[in-house]
This record gives C-alpha cells, sequence and structure tokens, in this order.
C-alpha cells in the first residue's frame, strides 16, 4: 500500500465515522480499523484527530456540494432544478453528512473543525439562492421572497427533515417534508 493509498483510506474513514458517529464518538483507534491502516499511518499523515477531522469533514463537504451541483447545474426550469434537488437519492436516516456535524459540541467549539461545515452548508444555500434567482430573473418564479431567505427555507427543511425522520425513524417525515416544500416551490411557479 502506497502512502497515498493510506490517506485516502485514513480520510474516507474518518469521513464515514464523523456521518455516523460524530467527531465525539469517534477515536483514532475506530478511524485505523476502518482504514485498515496501522498506527505509523495516522501519524505520518496527520498532526492527530483533529486534522485528520478536517480532511474528513471536507471530504463529506465535497460529497454534499458535488451532489447538489449535479442536480442544480442541469437542465430545466428553476422549479424542475430544485425539484431534482430536493427528489435526489439521500441515505435519509443516517442524516446529512454535513448537517449533522453542526449537533457535535466538539465540533462547534472549534473553528477548524466548523469552519469546513458551515462553508459546505454556506454554499449548497448559495447556489440554491442562485438557481431561485435565475428563475426569478426568467420569469419562472413569481418573485416574491428574497432567493437567499426561499434558499435558506429550503435548506432548513430539508435539514429539519432528516431530525424529524431519525427521530422517528421514518424515512416518511423527511418525504413529507420534501411533498410540502414541493408544493409551496410549486404556488410560485410563473404559469404561461
Amino acid at each position: 500500500m502506497t502512502d497515498k493509498d493510506a490517506r485516502t483510506r485514513l480520510v474516507e474513514g474518518m469521513a464515514d465515522l464523523l456521518w455516523e458517529r460524530g467527531y465525539v464518538g469517534t477515536s483514532p483507534s475506530a478511524v485505523l480499523a476502518r482504514a485498515g491502516v496501522g498506527q505509523g499511518s495516522l501519524y505520518h499523515h496527520f498532526a492527530g484527530k483533529q486534522e485528520l477531522a478536517v480532511a474528513g469533514i471536507r471530504r463529506n463537504a465535497d460529497t454534499l456540494t458535488r451532489a447538489a451541483r449535479d442536480a442544480l447545474d442541469g437542465p430545466g426550469t428553476a422549479y424542475e432544478r430544485l425539484e431534482r434537488f430536493l427528489l435526489r437519492d439521500r441515505d435519509v436516516l443516517r442524516g446529512c453528512r454535513i448537517g449533522r456535524m453542526t449537533q457535535d459540541p466538539d465540533v462547534f467549539a472549534a473553528e477548524p473543525l466548523r469552519q469546513p461545515v458551515a462553508d459546505a452548508l454556506s454554499w449548497v444555500r448559495g447556489a440554491i439562492a442562485a438557481v431561485i434567482e435565475q428563475g426569478q430573473a426568467r420569469g419562472e418564479l413569481v418573485p416574491v421572497i428574497a432567493p437567499d431567505d426561499l434558499a435558506g427555507t429550503i435548506l432548513s427543511t430539508l435539514q429539519g427533515g432528516y431530525v424529524l425522520a431519525r427521530a422517528d425513524h421514518d424515512e416518511e417525515r423527511f418525504t413529507a417534508a420534501v411533498r410540502g416544500l414541493l408544493g409551496l416551490l410549486k404556488a410560485l411557479v410563473v404559469t404561461p
């Protein structure tokens, strides 16, 4: 195994464990076991758990932003692009790879851990707002709500949907939130 392979496996292992257990619940030994590498590899590539966690959070952020970009940058009207984003496949009961990090007290307290979380959520909100702004400018959506405000509502609904689904251990809670949101967005569509 090359150094690059070991580093990649460590980052992937940490990213998955952060999603499953959070920062507090993830020990270096659990990461080593998940990655299938020895302790020397961890300290060869990273100064410690926090530095590895930052790399794992960034990996999860890249996964989130790539999925959002794929849905939002495609063809179609603003509504169709937002619908594609809202209906994309998600592992609902695992929660959002990034949103879950906001509930971790150690992530909240440590700027190096918190900042990539904030940056990823801000990027997604901005990408949603850009689609809404384009839709309003093209006359596809009624401009009654500021694009950034509506983007915040969309992102908050998704994050809340994850929480409700996890609380009841029922994906339908998330699906219902998305259906309701799509109904509200549909009311903003300008009919020719």
